[in-house]
């Protein structure tokens, strides 16, 4: 059974009313948890590149991520999990305490590209027995959907809207 229809959910996959990087978050981590998060990354052979500033670097240990200062360049880490589909992770200086990524709206256009990221919450949100929740960029007190770990699927966590055509 798919968790999300697209054309129930295609509100919240429009760049004009979500913003063009929504957020996508998993609150309450340790830095055991990115840690973990790093060998799902790995044993589910997604590819992974990390980025200090536009200079691609080797990943650092993660007690060297979360000792840099925040002067320092900021790291993203591109995951793919498919080569369609960019997740951008950002361990935030002196931070661990979410696990924050953006995706690219656009990459997410039709219900075979949920399905692909409906995919890719679960297995996180499964992996870390966390929430994993999506919300309008700028915007994450107020997911509109995400894992459930309760549920064990994504739901929905806001009432979709119409999308003026």
């Amino acid at each position: 059974m798919l968790d999300l229809r697209w054309e129930e959910v295609r509100c919240f996959f429009d760049p004009d009313l979500m913003g063009g990087l929504p957020d996508v978050h998993v609150p309450g981590v340790s830095v055991a948890d990115w840690q973990s998060l790093f060998g799902l990354i790995r044993s589910c052979g997604w590819r992974m590149e990390c980025y200090e500033g536009a200079r691609a670097i080797d990943l650092p240990p993660l007690q060297a991520v979360f000792n840099r200062s925040a002067e320092d360049e900021l790291l993203n880490i591109w995951v793919r999990p498919i080569p369609e589909l960019l997740a951008i992770f950002r361990p935030w200086a002196g931070g661990g305490e979410t696990i924050d990524f953006d995706v690219d709206l656009s990459e997410l256009q039709g219900q075979g590209r949920l399905d692909v990221f409906c995919e890719f919450l679960t297995a996180i949100g499964r992996h870390l027995a966390k929430p994993v929740l999506m919300s309008a960029e700028s915007d994450w007190q107020h997911p509109v959907l995400g894992f459930d770990p309760e549920f064990d699927r994504v739901v929905l966590m806001a009432e979709p809207w119409a999308v003026p055509q």
